[in-house]
């Protein structure tokens, strides 16, 4: 998978390369670069510069033409749609700016690349005008997703509309359940009963080992149920003081004390079918689960909530897209977003399977209806609860960092055997210095900058 993590590298080369956009539109840099006179490759008036970074998956030209370039050719036979994936060399953001074509619309994972990648380029564009003009209702749009958009800053803009949400369900054996006479999962179960779940059906039996559960615990962390956010508001470093976050850590920790129910990734679900429940984004897993293993006999149900945060499913991990400052269409690329958003094309895309921010009555009742191995399953808890809401705007100005909450359980726990305070207070340590480090580079970048214009 190509995610993109945050380095001293990666920023510093970023904020170099970001001297190229459009001669239209001059953009000064926060290092204080101008690259006014930068050039900007100029495009058909009907041409529209798509670029993927998530969904990962339409790096495969296919998929991306099947849920996206044929439904924009069917509503804008006239728009002729260039579209450039994320893939490692060559095209990632630091290649596509110093050629000087800028993308219309760039389609990335919100809370993990939006700040770094598109605002610090100084790519963001406030679509709220066009939202106006057009008519738009975001009323109609998940609000937790709605909300991730928005707290990107504390003045609100909205740089983007939601498309897909990489959510999570509850995957469960059938077979294992059966073969040891235990209720399947149902839909609005809390962690505590998933845990008595699991302890019944974790068990050795021969050479054959029995995981009750497993999920991945970087993931629960991130996109946790009770709204926290590993970095603090108002300064660069990182916080996980709040005492929910022992209270996440503790929760976990317990199913991967349960006798021979170590930690084993989630992806060994279908091809080493030994684990009874596996919490799993759903879009990804319904396809790979099913390439892996077609005579899987699985079944899902909602994601466990917490006990003080019921039938509460986890923060959006949603993908959305963004008009750029620099774009010279952005009226076709705002029509073209618009319709995408449609009930009309969201219903398709839920037939593929795919998450997206309405979830009207066609929408869900469409969910999955093109794949084979979704025919007969409880679809219904795809849709169960609601998202958490991301947490809160940070303070302006502030540096955004990925702070590796996987790190907590792997290796501090898992390995070293910390208790749940220690193992977050070290990898809010580690956070804290990485922020140093970015910021020291910033800086050095912004002074060359400077020297360079004198």
């Amino acid at each position: 998978m190509k995610k993109l993590h945050a380095s001293l590298a990666i920023a510093v080369t970023l904020a170099l390369a970001a001297g190229c956009t459009n001669e239209a539109a001059p953009v000064s840099k926060p290092g204080g670069s101008d690259v006014q006179n930068s050039p900007q490759t100029q495009s058909p008036d009907n041409e529209l510069f798509i670029y993927t970074v998530w969904p990962a998956y339409y790096v495969k030209e296919d998929i991306f033409q099947k849920q996206i370039g044929e439904y924009i050719k069917k509503k804008f036979p006239n728009v002729t749609v260039k579209h450039v994936a994320w893939d490692n060399p060559g095209r990632q953001y630091k290649d596509l700016i110093a050629a000087g074509t800028i993308p219309d619309i760039i389609m990335d994972d919100t809370r993990m690349n939006v700040q770094r990648y598109i605002i610090d380029n100084d790519l963001q564009y406030d679509m709220s005008d066009l939202i106006k003009k057009y008519n738009f209702d975001t009323g109609k749009l998940n609000p937790a997703f709605m909300a991730q958009i928005r707290n990107l800053t504390p003045d609100g803009k909205i740089y983007g509309l939601p498309f897909y949400n990489n959510d999570y369900a509850l995957f469960y054996n059938k077979d294992i359940f059966d073969k040891f006479g235990v209720e399947y999962p149902k839909d609005g179960m809390t962690y505590d009963e998933i845990y008595e779940l699991a302890k019944k059906l974790t068990r050795v039996e021969g050479d054959i080992t029995y995981k009750g559960f497993s999920q991945n615990p970087g993931h629960y962390l991130n996109y946790n149920q009770l709204s926290l956010s590993p970095l603090s508001r108002t300064e660069d470093k990182g916080d996980m003081s709040d005492p929910g976050w022992k209270t996440l850590v503790d929760n976990m920790r317990r199913f991967y004390d349960i006798p021979a129910n170590q930690f084993d990734t989630v992806e060994t679900f279908a091809s080493k079918p030994s684990i009874a429940m596996a919490v799993a984004t759903v879009s990804d897993h319904l396809v790979k689960f099913y390439e892996q293993n077609k005579n899987l006999n699985f079944d899902i149900a909602s994601v466990p909530s917490l006990s003080n945060a019921p039938n509460t499913k986890y923060q959006p991990n949603v993908y959305s897209m963004y008009i750029t400052k620099q774009s010279k269409k952005k009226d076709l690329a705002f029509q073209v977003i618009a319709a995408l958003l449609s009930e009309e094309h969201q219903i398709e895309m839920a037939k593929e399977g795919v998450i997206g921010p309405l979830d009207t009555d066609a929408v869900k009742a469409a969910f999955g209806k093109n794949l084979p191995q979704m025919q007969g399953k409880h679809v219904e808890s795809i849709f169960y609860g609601k998202n958490a809401m991301p947490p809160a705007a940070r303070a302006q100005g502030l540096v955004w960092y990925d702070v590796p909450v996987q790190g907590v359980f792997q290796p501090l726990i898992f390995k070293e055997s910390k208790d749940s305070v220690t193992a977050l207070r070290m990898v809010q340590e580690q956070a804290t210095k990485a922020i140093e480090t970015v910021k020291a580079a910033k800086t050095e970048v912004k002074q060359a900058g400077e020297s360079s214009n004198k």
